[in-house]
């Protein structure tokens, strides 16, 4: 018998992570470009770009995001891992890197006022 992991409802503590779980049977996905005018624009005029030819199928959507797939490196995963990061969140590596470092117990606090010089 299988075992599913219950998950409990309502707002989550302040420093509890996130655990993402991908569904490995989904085939399709969706992009929302609402709010994004600007990429918009950069895809419509790719796709208007990639169809200038005399020969062969519609290029899609579907055919840029394939070929740009693959053509992903390790510093692009990195950086695209950095900006998914919130200000905060930095903030937040930032001092666990400093206390593994140093191996000072500082607090919070502590940390913030060092780094910004507050007497």
């Amino acid at each position: 018998m299988e075992e599913e992991l219950i998950k409990k409802r309502g707002r989550k503590t302040k420093n509890q992570t996130k655990e993402v779980n991908l569904n490995q049977e989904q085939t399709k996905f969706f992009v929302d470009l609402t709010h994004e005018k600007e990429r918009l624009s950069l895809i419509f005029d790719l796709l208007i770009k990639c169809n200038e030819k005399d020969y062969g199928r519609p290029i899609l959507f579907k055919d840029l995001c394939l070929y740009a797939v693959n053509k992903l490196t390790e510093k692009d995963i990195d950086k695209i891992q950095e900006q998914s990061l919130t200000e905060m969140e930095k903030v937040q590596r930032a001092f666990h890197e400093h206390k593994k470092k140093t191996g000072q117990d500082l607090s919070f606090g502590e940390f913030l006022t060092k780094k910004l010089g507050i007497n």
